[in-house]
């Protein structure tokens, strides 16, 4: 009998307190909006090409040694005509002088008209983000070659999802969304290790791909991570008289 009062006192001071409590404020929409600080304006290309207000413009068509370099930090050699630039076969790589880690970079380049060579040696170059990781730019256009070593590969890493390679001679572009890695404290390891992701000719070919460490032709690129800064966009000199225009960069 004793256990019965005190459980119906419990129970009778549970619903006491739930009488006294409050309802649950009942939620409406302006509780779920967030207004402060607005978001900042730019203004976009007149076409999806065009570089929008807050873009960095690497190489206008015309001036080249203000933004690049040769990799000894020299003037570069490479060869500025009719709005684009083409390597100079022999001259070596070119880099810009500024320094990135996260960005959004646009680029058209374009493979020669004249198709000489196959595989890795028809229209070769590359485009090295912060010097190290790079994105393969090759004729592809009926022109077979290793899966990760083709046009839009992460190279030797990554495959392209698929071949959206124009002929030789036609201008091609690439967008490519870029974020560095961060490093554990060890400085050999990725805390986060750098993604990207590349649309060619606006065919989206790599998507948000993790690269396993710094781009290698011969062996693994796990074995190579070192620290590293920010570093600088660099064009490839293959050989080959590949040209680059209309190229300009976002920072994240």
């Amino acid at each position: 009998m004793k256990i019965q009062i005190i459980t119906s006192s419990l129970l009778f001071a549970a619903v006491a307190v739930m009488a006294q409590t409050p309802e649950p404020m009942k939620m409406k929409p302006e509780m779920t909006e967030i207004w402060d600080p607005e978001i900042a304006v730019i203004t976009p290309g007149e076409t999806p090409k065009d570089a929008p207000s807050d873009a960095i413009v690497l190489f206008d068509g015309v001036d080249l040694a203000t933004e690049w370099t040769n990799s000894k930090g020299e003037k570069p050699e490479w060869i500025v005509a009719d709005g684009c630039v083409t390597v100079k076969k022999g001259t070596g790589t070119i880099k810009t002088k500024r320094v990135f880690e996260d960005y959004q970079l646009h680029i058209e380049w374009r493979a020669p008209a004249e198709v000489i060579g196959e595989s890795q040696g028809r229209g070769n170059s590359g485009i090295f983000m912060q010097g190290i990781y790079e994105v393969q730019v090759l004729d592809n256009y009926n022109n077979r070659t290793y899966r990760n070593g083709q046009a839009g590969s992460i190279y030797k890493q990554h495959p392209p999802l698929v071949n959206a390679c124009k002929a030789p001679g036609v201008w091609q572009t690439y967008d490519i969304i870029y974020t560095a890695p961060r490093f554990n404290e060890d400085g050999i390891t990725y805390f986060t290790p750098p993604t990207v992701t590349v649309l060619h000719n606006g065919v989206l070919v790599q998507n948000n791909v993790k690269m396993r460490g710094p781009t290698e032709y011969i062996g693994v690129p796990e074995y190579t991570v070192k620290k590293h800064g920010p570093g600088s966009i660099e064009l490839q000199d293959h050989g080959n008289p590949v040209s680059f225009r209309n190229i300009w960069i976002r920072e994240l």
